[in-house]
């Protein structure tokens, strides 16, 4: 059984996470901070020898996982695997929404008033039912939905015909993690505070297993 290493990278800070908007598969620009999030990312992975590079179609998650390939000294992989099975959670009509207001929409109709508070008493597939429940549209990705696509990209990785215990960096999103950590972490992470933008978070893929190793670190 294949076990392959997996290092997960936020993408730098975009515009709409500073303005606090909602961006599933909408984009905004990394700004500078984000672009050095990406550099430091680079320069703190510059040893590790990557296999496979995946990411999203998007072009925070492309431009911070080019950034991290072109830095890197350890003879990795030149070019990332791009897939949409990558990106966030679609927001449906919330895209570019005020998040605040976005999640109280959504949890308010049950008794909620946050993002947190949702978590905290059920979950993030929760949120993600009550968001789409919320859009006017119900174009929003559900906890079923989401999860759906997101393990055609974990397949993805798993058949690309890596070594044993190779290492693969996948350049990832804020919610997307949250949602990694809580269906693979154990219960042992704060899943209601997003990661830091250009963090790492570890995890082992094998061939029947996902495991959370070390979050937002």
């Amino acid at each position: 059984m294949t076990k392959l290493n997996l290092y997960l990278v936020r993408h730098g800070q975009t515009y709409y996470n500073i303005y606090n908007k909602l961006q599933g598969w909408s984009n905004s620009p990394l700004t500078e901070k984000g672009k050095q999030n990406a550099k430091d990312a680079g320069e703190r992975l510059k040893d590790v020898h990557f296999d496979g590079a995946f990411c999203s179609d998007t072009t925070r998650a492309m431009e911070t996982i080019g950034t991290i390939l072109k830095m890197n000294q350890a003879d990795s992989v030149k070019q990332p695997v791009v897939s949409p099975y990558f990106r966030e959670e679609f927001y449906g009509s919330y895209e570019g929404t005020n998040m605040d207001l976005a999640w109280y929409n959504a949890g308010a109709p049950h008794g909620f008033k946050n993002f947190k508070e949702i978590v905290t008493k059920y979950s993030i597939g929760q949120a993600k039912d009550w968001l789409k429940d919320a859009d006017p549209f119900h174009d929003a990705e559900n906890n079923e939905e989401y999860w759906n696509r997101m393990n055609k990209g974990i397949q993805l990785i798993r058949d690309a015909d890596l070594p044993d215990n190779a290492n693969v960096l996948w350049v990832s999103h804020g919610n997307t993690l949250l949602s990694l950590v809580e269906k693979f972490g154990g219960g042992k992470y704060d899943v209601t505070v997003r990661p830091k933008n250009g963090s790492l978070t570890k995890a082992t893929l094998t061939d029947d297993q996902f495991k959370i190793e070390e979050y937002d670190i």
